[in-house]
């Protein structure tokens, strides 16, 4: 089971900043998801930012907070964590990090930096570049 998140907001001119300069317009409901979401780092499942988002504020469909994240994740405001193909995490920490994703609760949590370093990648094909690598130490409980 997913843990739920705390409830926590960041105020609500710093995000329409934020917003702006990524060029998404700050309509009602886009500040309301990104006051969730950027109150702190944090992994988040849309379900879990969805209810998160409508337990303190006006009703927002579903598929407005998929298409938010999925606009957020384009503007390089959060990070898509993919675990599984159908499980998907939307990180505010848009660094290069890793993570370890724990398949009994859920839970997906940061790597410490720097405990896992990736010192030389394999020859990528011809005519390619390197985007990012994306590492998921995926664990379970050892009983």
């Amino acid at each position: 089971m997913e843990k739920a998140p705390e409830k926590q907001s960041i105020d609500r001119r710093v995000v329409i900043e934020m917003l702006q300069r990524h060029d998404v317009t700050p309509t009602q409901q886009r500040v309301e998801i990104a006051q969730m979401l950027f109150a702190r780092p944090q992994h988040l499942s849309a379900d879990q930012l969805l209810a998160q988002v409508n337990s303190e504020s006006n009703h927002v469909s579903k598929a407005t907070v998929y298409n938010t994240l999925n606009l957020f994740a384009r503007k390089g405001l959060v990070r898509e964590v993919i675990v599984d193909p159908s499980r998907v995490f939307y990180d505010s920490n848009t660094s290069q990090h890793h993570h370890f994703f724990n398949v009994d609760t859920g839970e997906l949590t940061d790597v410490p930096l720097p405990t896992l370093s990736m010192e030389q990648l394999p020859s990528l094909p011809q005519g390619t570049v390197a985007a990012g690598v994306d590492v998921i130490i995926r664990l379970r409980s050892a009983d």
